[in-house]
């Protein structure tokens, strides 16, 4: 299990000085939140909906942009080979699938790094009923 510096580290990604820098990031296999972001376990049904996506660069990808000065929640593959994106159509919740046979990681300024197991995984963005429905932005 890496630690939040080691994974900031290995991916050249910034967070806050304020986090814990030795906490540990395990890679969770079920259902996690990062702010505004939703990691969903999929079964297979769910990610044979997709074509097997491309394979994350060491630069990483957004899976979340900056929007109105809030921060990008970005994904890396733990190892080189390991993590397979593709976005989504259509502009909804859905952000994209990621299936990884190794650890990843999405890293956020404020919240660190959550660790996901191998497997396959919907992203979905957080949304909220105020005057209208609309996506959340952390």
């Amino acid at each position: 299990m890496r630690t939040l510096a080691q994974v900031t580290e290995a991916t050249g990604f910034e967070v806050l000085e304020h986090l814990e820098a030795e906490a540990q990031v395990p890679a969770v296999a079920g259902l996690q939140a990062q702010g505004d972001l939703f990691i969903i376990p999929a079964g297979k049904a769910t990610a044979t909906h997709y074509e097997r996506g491309s394979a994350v660069p060491a630069a990483g990808v957004a899976v979340i942009e900056t929007i109105g000065g809030g921060h990008e929640h970005r994904l890396f593959a733990g190892q080189p080979g390991t993590a397979f994106w593709q976005p989504a159509s259509g502009g909804g919740q859905d952000i994209g699938v990621l299936e990884c046979t190794g650890p990843a990681y999405v890293l956020h300024p404020e919240h660190g790094a959550a660790g996901i197991a191998p497997g396959a995984y919907v992203l979905r963005r957080q949304r909220e009923q105020a005057d209208v429905e609309r996506l959340v932005a952390d």
